[in-house]
């Protein structure tokens, strides 16, 4: 597989830093299975979609997991150290894999304190540059405390060019979001689906289902050669219920479209269908990783956002439309300046 199929030149400024205001005034690219292409806007979706076809929504909840603390001197001489700190994944009630900076300053049996009773012990380093914490809180404590003390964790290149502020702690999270905080980034097309929006939908006869999958900072990296050979992304946690899939099922069987929003979704779809294409449920890791020449199996359609150049994510759109007509869409939308990103503008893919 050469990653150069799936690189485009993307000019900077066309990087969103804050969404649509509404939210729901995004635009909106629909890419047809044939390539053609129509300019519309979000709340056009149901234009586009028939009555009894089922949105999938993602309802994970972002955790604000974005921190700043201090490593205390050590000894009588040592000077303190202001650190940065970015949770990454949930080991269990109290202890977390994170990214850190300054990490040559940090070693395990540090302590980095947050605020008045509320600190972790770095309890070791593991491979990729990532620590492990153990928090002095545990369960909802430790989520009362983050939600204090920590800020949204925007991705790096929205955070490179402006710190996360107080906007982003309600643009930077669904709706429709449950409890369970337990992601560290957001999906990002659930955000242009606000209640008007969901309401407008409702009222054209489409039916919503949700699913889960917890989303990690691997969505982020860039693409190793190992996972290109072993064709497995980072793990991350997902679920299916019989309900949601025995709906999903019947919806299909009677001739209604699966529409995925947002490609956590689908991955966690696509990783709970059979090869015969019924959906069974399942809850647990998933490092599914779909790209051209892969079955796609119960994506009838999708909305999604715009992006990174030779990412998974792309990668994943082309697995479900081909690699030349999302190239061709991608230039039509960088020339009529569409917004790219997890703030940016959509698309819904109809292959």
């Amino acid at each position: 597989m050469n990653l150069a199929a799936f690189d485009f030149d993307l000019p900077e400024n066309l990087i969103a830093l804050r969404p649509a205001d509404p939210q729901d005034s995004a635009r909106l690219l629909v890419v047809h299975g044939d390539g053609r292409l129509e300019d519309a806007a979000v709340r056009d979706l149901p234009r586009y979609l028939s009555a009894g076809d089922v949105l999938v929504f993602n309802d994970t909840r972002v955790l604000p997991a974005a921190l700043k603390g201090i490593r205390p001197g050590r000894g009588e001489t040592g000077t303190d150290v202001a650190c940065d700190v970015n949770l990454v994944e949930r080991i269990d009630s109290n202890t977390w894999r994170a990214l850190a900076r300054p990490g040559k300053r940090l070693k395990p049996g540090d302590t980095i304190r947050f605020a008045d009773g509320f600190h972790a012990l770095l309890t070791q380093r593991i491979d990729g540059g990532e620590i492990e914490l153990s928090f002095s809180l545990s369960g909802a404590a430790l989520e009362q405390a983050l939600d204090a003390h920590g800020a949204m964790p925007l991705p790096p290149y929205i955070a490179r060019r402006r710190p996360a502020d107080a906007r982003d702690r309600d643009t930077y999270q669904t709706s429709f979001a449950g409890e369970d905080a337990a992601s560290v980034a957001a999906p990002t097309a659930g955000l242009h689906f606000t209640p008007r929006l969901l309401s407008e939908l409702d009222a054209a006869g489409l039916r919503r289902e949700t699913v889960r999958l917890h989303v990690g900072l691997g969505t982020f990296k860039p693409l190793e050669a190992a996972q290109l050979e072993a064709n497995r992304l980072h793990a991350e946690w997902r679920r299916l219920t019989p309900e949601t899939a025995g709906r999903l099922n019947a919806a299909r069987a009677a001739g209604h479209r699966c529409v995925p929003v947002g490609t956590t979704a689908m991955r966690t779809l696509e990783s709970c269908t059979t090869p015969a294409g019924t959906l069974v449920p399942a809850t647990g890791p998933t490092d599914i990783f779909l790209k051209p020449g892969d079955a796609v199996r119960t994506t009838d359609a999708l909305v999604t956002n715009f992006h990174l150049p030779a990412s998974s994510l792309f990668m994943l759109v082309c697995a479900l439309m081909g690699t030349d007509v999302m190239q061709a869409a991608y230039a039509h939308a960088i020339a009529s300046d569409y917004r790219f990103y997890s703030y940016g503008d959509a698309c819904l893919l109809l292959p």
